[in-house]
Protein backbone atom coordinates (compact mmCIF):
# COMPACT_ATOMS: atom_id res chain seq x y z
CA UNK A 1 0.00 0.00 0.00
CA UNK A 2 1.75 3.53 -0.51
CA UNK A 3 2.24 5.84 1.80
CA UNK A 4 2.90 9.30 1.95
CA UNK A 5 6.19 10.09 3.25
CA UNK A 6 8.07 13.56 3.80
CA UNK A 7 11.60 13.69 3.21
CA UNK A 8 14.39 15.79 3.51
CA UNK A 9 17.01 16.04 0.74
CA UNK A 10 19.86 18.07 0.28
CA UNK A 11 18.12 20.19 3.14
CA UNK A 12 14.81 20.81 0.70
CA UNK A 13 11.52 19.45 2.24
CA UNK A 14 9.67 17.38 0.04
CA UNK A 15 7.00 15.05 0.00
CA UNK A 16 7.08 11.44 -1.75
CA UNK A 17 4.71 8.87 -2.33
CA UNK A 18 6.36 4.95 -1.90
CA UNK A 19 5.21 1.53 -1.48
CA UNK A 20 8.00 0.73 0.46
CA UNK A 21 8.57 0.55 4.21
CA UNK A 22 9.71 3.37 6.45
CA UNK A 23 13.22 1.27 6.85
CA UNK A 24 13.61 1.43 3.40
CA UNK A 25 12.60 5.18 2.41
CA UNK A 26 14.88 6.59 5.06
CA UNK A 27 17.41 4.31 4.17
CA UNK A 28 17.29 5.77 0.62
CA UNK A 29 16.81 9.28 2.03
CA UNK A 30 20.66 8.93 3.45
CA UNK A 31 22.29 7.49 0.67
CA UNK A 32 21.57 10.04 -1.69
CA UNK A 33 21.77 12.83 1.34
CA UNK A 34 25.42 11.00 2.25
CA UNK A 35 26.26 11.50 -1.80
CA UNK A 36 25.14 15.06 -2.07
CA UNK A 37 27.21 15.66 1.43
CA UNK A 38 30.27 13.80 -0.53
CA UNK A 39 30.22 15.80 -3.93
CA UNK A 40 29.77 19.40 -1.85
CA UNK A 41 32.69 18.61 0.46
CA UNK A 42 34.80 17.56 -2.56
CA UNK A 43 33.95 20.44 -4.47
CA UNK A 44 34.34 24.06 -4.50
CA UNK A 45 31.57 26.66 -5.55
CA UNK A 46 29.14 24.19 -6.64
CA UNK A 47 25.17 25.29 -6.28
CA UNK A 48 23.06 23.10 -4.99
CA UNK A 49 21.24 21.97 -8.68
CA UNK A 50 25.09 21.28 -9.56
CA UNK A 51 25.36 18.93 -6.42
CA UNK A 52 22.01 17.35 -7.73
CA UNK A 53 22.89 16.77 -11.24
CA UNK A 54 26.22 15.16 -10.11
CA UNK A 55 24.83 12.73 -7.54
CA UNK A 56 22.04 11.97 -10.21
CA UNK A 57 25.06 10.97 -12.50
CA UNK A 58 26.62 9.39 -9.83
CA UNK A 59 24.11 7.35 -9.35
CA UNK A 60 23.10 6.05 -12.61
CA UNK A 61 26.72 5.31 -13.15
CA UNK A 62 25.95 2.62 -9.66
CA UNK A 63 23.12 2.10 -11.54
CA UNK A 64 24.62 1.15 -14.67
CA UNK A 65 27.82 -1.09 -12.95
CA UNK A 66 25.50 -2.94 -10.84
CA UNK A 67 23.23 -3.76 -14.48
CA UNK A 68 26.29 -4.67 -16.17
CA UNK A 69 27.27 -6.84 -13.08
CA UNK A 70 23.81 -8.80 -13.43
CA UNK A 71 24.37 -9.21 -17.08
CA UNK A 72 27.74 -10.91 -16.32
CA UNK A 73 26.32 -13.10 -13.68
CA UNK A 74 23.36 -13.90 -15.90
CA UNK A 75 25.69 -15.10 -18.58
CA UNK A 76 27.57 -16.87 -16.52
CA UNK A 77 24.44 -19.03 -15.19
CA UNK A 78 23.27 -19.71 -18.42
CA UNK A 79 27.01 -21.17 -20.05
CA UNK A 80 26.94 -23.21 -16.82
CA UNK A 81 23.45 -24.37 -17.10
CA UNK A 82 23.93 -25.08 -20.70
CA UNK A 83 27.33 -27.09 -20.28
CA UNK A 84 25.08 -29.21 -17.52
CA UNK A 85 22.09 -30.07 -19.51
CA UNK A 86 24.79 -30.80 -22.82
CA UNK A 87 26.85 -33.13 -19.78
CA UNK A 88 23.58 -34.46 -18.70
CA UNK A 89 21.94 -35.30 -22.56
CA UNK A 90 26.04 -36.63 -22.87
CA UNK A 91 25.54 -39.28 -20.16
CA UNK A 92 21.95 -40.31 -21.05
CA UNK A 93 22.87 -41.10 -24.05
CA UNK A 94 25.67 -43.64 -22.75
CA UNK A 95 23.13 -45.10 -20.08
CA UNK A 96 20.52 -47.59 -21.19
CA UNK A 97 17.04 -45.80 -20.59
CA UNK A 98 14.15 -47.90 -20.44
CA UNK A 99 11.62 -44.97 -21.68
CA UNK A 100 13.49 -44.22 -24.70
CA UNK A 101 13.14 -46.23 -27.94
CA UNK A 102 16.90 -48.06 -29.21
Amino acid sequence: MKKHFNIKIMGQDISVVSDKGDDHVEDVVRYVNEKAGEIEKNSKDVTTLGIAIMVTLNLAEELFKVNEEQEKLCNQFEDKAEKLINYIDKTRMNVKDPLRCA
